[in-house]
């Protein structure tokens, strides 16, 4: 086995709670201008154009959030989108079992102090949250995971619409219509 491939293992092993299932979207460099193929194929001008409707709209389509996630990897703050994803993924755990065991694994990857993908929240909601580890439940996350979106929806999603990624992409979408 390779060095990249036993990297790449160890990280969806460590990571096994944010796995998401399999799409054409999941990776962005699929849908890349240069790269046609049937994921760019079937995202129309005018689903790309909503994304910029809200930062909401731009979450709730699978290829939005792949290209968003492609963008803030350019950016070196994936770990905001992968945080809010594995808060959502977390919210629909029904095994209270489970909840405890994701809902460590989700803090100490991304909330405690020095997380290998530290997400930027002020002091008293890292306490709130770590507080809520005492007892973990559905909601455990939220005032975290709002901070984060929050962060998100001002900051990044602003600077994604006006990318050359994000830009170039629509204009592909529109070239395939002429």
């Amino acid at each position: 086995m390779r060095t990249g491939q036993r990297r790449n293992k160890g990280m969806r092993t460590r990571l096994g709670c944010l796995s998401h299932k399999s799409d054409s979207c999941s990776d962005f460099t699929a849908i890349l201008p240069d790269k046609p193929n049937r994921a760019l194929k079937r995202l129309s001008t005018e689903e790309a154009t909503r994304w910029a409707d809200s930062f909401d709209v731009l979450l709730s389509h699978k290829c939005g959030v792949a290209a968003f996630r492609a963008f803030l990897k350019t950016e070196f703050s994936e770990e905001n989108l992968e945080f809010w994803l594995a808060c959502e993924e977390y919210k629909k755990t029904r095994s209270t079992a489970k909840l405890v065991s994701k809902a460590h694994r989700i803090f100490e990857e991304f909330v405690d102090v020095q997380a290998p993908r530290e997400v930027n929240i002020d002091f008293q909601t890292r306490e709130a949250t770590r507080k809520n580890m005492e007892e973990p439940s559905l909601t455990c996350f939220d005032q975290a995971q709002g901070k984060v979106h929050s962060l998100m929806e001002k900051d990044s999603y602003p600077r994604f619409l006006r990318s050359k990624m994000y830009l170039d992409l629509l204009s592909q979408s529109q070239r395939r219509l002429s």
